[in-house]
C-alpha cells in the first residue's frame, strides 16, 4: 500500500498519458480544510469525473476539475440506529488492469479502520470506454472481538451542491400512483426510491436514479446480474440535493467476517439521466444484459381493440378491420375479452363458439385484410375461480407471513415466476398462441409483470426466497424464446402497466410501451429514458393515441422516435363513444401515419444528449435518420428562438414537415431559429447538397 502524500490527489486518466499525480482540487467544499491544510486524498476518475477520499474516507466528486459535492461520508455501515461512516485511512493500491468484458480500466482499492475497529475496503474501478462512470464494492471486515448486528450499507451517498435554478430528478423505479419519471425536486422532496414491491403487484424497475442541476448530475445504481431490492433515495437538502444507493442485509457479522455489497456505481454529467443510462446500459450490454435488435414488424404502427374493450364482438373488431389498413395502420390486437378468466386462458366460446377453429379462422381474417394480428395475455395471474387455482395451488407465490399476493386490476392471484410447473404451464400457452393459433405477436399486459416479492411457498423448494424476484427475468427469457422458435419473427410487446421498466426483463422484449401514460409528458419522458436503455434496433411504442393529452398527441411519440399506436373504433360502438374515427380525426390520423411511415423515425438514432429534458426550454428531442435530423420542440405556447444542436459541417435546409413550410437556413455557427406554435413544432434539417 501507497502512502498518501499531502495536498496531492491521484488523479487517474485513462487517455495516452495514463496514471498521473497532479495537484489537489481546492475551492467549494475542500471540507475541513484550512487555508494552509488541504486534506490528504487519494482518488480515481477519468477526464470527466473523480472521486476523490480525505484521510476519514469522506469522498468528494468532480465535475471536469469542479468540484460538484463537499467531502460526503458516502459509504457506511449500518447498525441499526448506528451508523459507521468513519474510517481512518490506512493505505491505497492502484493499478491498470484488463476486463474480458469491458476492456481498459484503472483500479483503485482503498483501506480504512474505523475508531471501533471495523475495516473498510473500497475497490473503484473505472473504464476507458465507459468516460464518467465509477464502478464501486465496499467490503467491511469486522476486525473487533464483538459481533455486530449489521441491518444494512449506504453506497454513493452525495450531496449535490446547490446552484440557481433548482433541480431535477429520474428514477427508474415504480411508484403505485404512477408519478412521472423525470420531476423537479421541490422544497420538501424525498422519494425513496426502492427497486422492491410497494404493492401487492406493483414494483421493480431501472436501477438507476439521477438528480441534477444546471451544468451537473450525478447517478448512482446497481450493475448486478440479477434484479435486486435496493432503494436509491433523492431528497432536497438544505445546501442541494442528495442521492445514494442503500441495502438491507441484516446479519450478525462476526468477529473475523467479512460482508460486500452489491457492486453499485457512481456517474456524474453536465445534463440529465440519458448519458447515465447509456452507460449502464453499455456497462450490462458487456455481460449480455440487452434489448434485443427487434424484427422490423416491431416498429409497425398499431391499431388496438382495446376502443370497444372487454365486451368486444368478433364482428365489430372485423368491421375494423378495413379501416385500419385504410389508415395505413400494420397491426391489429385483439386485447382483453377473448378468455375466459386470467389463469386457465380457455377460448370464450360466446365470442368463438368453435374454439380454436374460430380462432384461426380470426386470425386468418386478420392477414387476408392486409394486417398482422397481435393477441393480449396476462400470465403469472390466476383468478379465485380459475381451474388453474383451484387444481394447482402450489404455484401461488407467497409471501414472509405466507399471504398471497393479489393483482388488484383482475382481482387474481399472482404465481411464482421461479416454479418450473408455473413456468412450463404459460411457456406452453405462449407456444399455442404463436403456432397454433397463427399470431404473430403478443402484448403481454400487467403491473403484477414487472417484478414480485421473495417467495416462500415451501412447495417450490426455493434455496432462497428471493429466487422469485430474481426469477422474473428467467420467466420472461423462456416465454421469448418458445415465442421465437415458433416464430422467429414474432413481437413480444411487454406492457407492464405504469410501472417502471424492469431493466433485467428488457432482453427477452421486442417491444416497449409507454405502458398506460397519464400524459404526453410521460410518452415524451419515458420515450427518451427507454431509447437510452434499448439502443439501436430496439422498439418504443407510444401506447394509444387516446391517452396522450387530448387524445390526438401523436406528434409526442413521432418526435421521440416512437411506433404510433391507436385504439380507435369504427363505427362507433355507442352513442357516446368517445374513441370513435370521425372523419375529421380520420384525416388527421392518416396524415400523421402516412408521415410516421414515410421516415420511421423508429429506426432512427436518438440523440438524447443533446438536450436537457428539465432545463432546456422548450422541450427539445432530436433523431438522427440518414443524413437529416429531425428535431420537436414542445411547450403550450412558445414564441422565440430555440437552437438546433448536433448540426455538423455545412449548411442545412429547415422545414417543417407536418405543413411542409421552409423554415429557412441554418449551420453549427449559426443554429437558432425563430419559432411561433403552439404544442409542437417539427423541423427537419437536411444538409444542403
Amino acid at each position: 500500500m501507497a502512502d498518501l502524500n499531502r495536498r496531492t490527489v491521484l488523479k487517474v486518466a485513462l487517455g495516452g498519458a495514463g496514471l498521473a499525480a497532479f495537484p489537489a482540487l481546492t475551492g467549494a467544499g475542500a471540507a475541513a480544510a484550512t487555508p494552509d491544510h488541504e486534506p490528504d486524498l487519494v482518488g480515481v476518475g477519468d477526464t470527466s469525473i473523480t472521486l476523490e477520499f480525505d484521510d476519514q474516507l469522506r469522498s468528494r466528486v468532480a465535475l471536469e476539475g469542479t468540484a460538484v459535492t463537499r467531502f460526503d461520508a458516502s459509504e457506511a455501515l449500518l447498525l441499526g440506529d448506528t451508523t459507521i461512516d468513519a474510517f481512518s485511512y490506512r493505505g491505497h493500491r492502484t493499478h491498470r488492469t484488463w476486463h474480458p468484458r469491458h476492456g481498459a480500466a484503472v483500479r483503485v482499492t482503498i483501506r480504512g479502520d474505523s475508531a471501533d475497529r471495523v475495516r473498510k475496503t473500497v475497490e473503484l474501478t473505472s473504464y476507458r470506454r465507459l468516460p464518467g462512470m465509477i464502478v464501486m464494492t465496499v467490503t467491511y471486515t469486522n476486525l473487533s472481538g464483538d459481533e455486530l448486528n449489521v441491518t444494512g450499507w449506504r453506497n454513493g451517498a452525495h450531496e449535490l451542491l446547490e446552484r440557481q435554478g433548482g433541480f431535477y430528478t429520474f428514477s427508474g423505479t415504480t411508484h403505485e400512483d404512477r408519478r412521472d419519471w423525470v420531476q423537479p425536486v421541490t422544497d420538501d422532496f424525498a422519494q425513496e426510491n426502492s427497486l422492491g414491491m410497494v404493492s401487492s403487484d406493483y414494483g421493480g424497475g431501472t436501477p438507476l436514479a439521477t438528480v441534477w442541476r444546471r451544468g451537473a448530475g450525478l447517478s448512482v445504481g446497481h450493475v448486478e446480474p440479477v434484479a435486486r431490492i435496493l432503494r436509491m433515495p433523492v431528497r432536497r437538502t438544505a445546501a442541494g440535493a442528495s442521492i445514494a444507493v442503500e441495502g438491507d442485509t441484516r446479519l450478525t457479522l462476526r468477529p473475523g467476517r467479512r460482508l460486500t455489497t452489491d457492486t453499485t456505481f457512481l456517474t456524474a454529467g453536465h445534463r440529465d439521466h440519458f448519458v447515465p443510462l447509456q452507460r449502464y446500459r453499455q456497462y450490462m450490454a458487456d455481460i449480455d444484459q440487452r434489448a434485443p435488435e427487434s424484427p422490423r414488424s416491431a416498429v409497425a404502427p398499431i391499431w388496438c381493440a382495446w376502443g370497444y374493450e372487454r365486451d368486444f364482438t368478433v364482428e365489430q373488431v372485423v368491421g375494423t378491420l378495413p379501416k385500419v389498413r385504410a389508415v395505413g395502420l400494420e397491426w391489429a390486437v385483439l386485447d382483453d375479452g377473448w378468455q375466459t378468466n386470467e389463469g386457465d386462458w380457455d377460448i370464450n366460446e360466446e365470442k368463438f363458439p368453435r374454439g380454436e377453429q374460430d380462432m384461426r379462422a380470426f386470425t386468418k381474417q386478420i392477414r387476408d385484410a392486409g394486417l398482422r394480428p397481435r393477441l393480449w395475455w396476462a400470465p403469472l395471474a390466476a383468478d379465485p375461480h380459475s381451474d388453474l387455482y383451484r387444481e394447482r395451488p402450489d404455484m401461488l407465490l407467497l409471501d414472509s407471513e405466507g399471504e398471497k399476493q393479489k393483482v388488484t386490476w383482475w382481482d387474481a392471484w399472482t404465481l411464482c415466476p421461479a416454479y418450473q410447473p408455473t413456468i412450463d404451464h404459460f411457456v406452453r400457452q405462449a407456444r399455442t398462441f404463436i403456432r397454433d393459433w397463427g399470431y404473430e405477436g403478443l402484448k403481454i399486459d400487467g403491473q403484477h409483470l414487472n417484478a414480485v416479492v421473495p417467495c416462500h411457498n415451501p412447495a417450490h423448494g426455493h434455496a432462497r426466497p428471493e429466487e422469485s424476484t430474481e426469477g422474473v427475468a428467467r420467466f420472461w427469457k423462456l416465454v421469448y424464446e418458445a415465442v421465437h422458435e415458433a416464430d422467429r419473427n414474432a413481437v413480444v410487446e411487454l406492457c407492464p402497466c405504469g410501472t417502471a421498466f424492469a431493466f433485467h426483463n428488457l432482453p427477452y422484449v421486442d417491444q416497449y410501451p409507454s405502458s398506460d401514460p397519464l400524459s404526453s409528458y410521460q410518452v415524451r419522458t419515458k420515450g427518451k429514458t427507454m431509447k437510452a436503455l434499448m439502443g439501436a434496433g430496439s422498439s418504443y411504442s407510444g401506447d394509444h393515441v387516446e391517452l396522450s393529452d387530448g387524445g390526438d398527441d401523436f406528434a409526442s411519440s413521432y418526435g421521440v422516435g416512437a411506433v404510433l399506436s391507436t385504439k380507435f373504433t369504427y363505427p362507433a360502438a355507442s352513442p357516446d363513444d368517445p374513441y370513435v374515427l370521425t372523419p375529421e380525426k380520420e384525416v388527421r390520423w392518416r396524415k400523421w401515419v402516412d408521415l410516421y411511415r414515410k421516415n420511421m423515425l423508429s429506426t432512427g438514432e436518438y440523440r438524447g444528449e443533446l438536450y436537457d429534458i428539465g432545463f432546456d426550454k422548450p422541450e427539445a428531442h432530436v433523431v438522427a435518420k440518414d443524413r437529416a435530423l429531425h428535431y420537436a420542440f414542445y411547450a403550450d405556447q412558445w414564441d422565440g428562438e430555440v437552437e438546433l444542436r448536433g448540426l455538423g459541417r455545412g449548411r442545412y435546409r429547415l422545414t417543417d414537415p407536418f405543413t411542409d413550410a421552409s423554415l429557412g437556413t441554418v449551420d453549427a455557427r449559426h443554429n437558432t431559429v425563430k419559432l411561433t406554435f403552439e404544442r409542437f413544432q417539427l423541423i427537419v434539417a437536411e444538409p444542403v447538397g
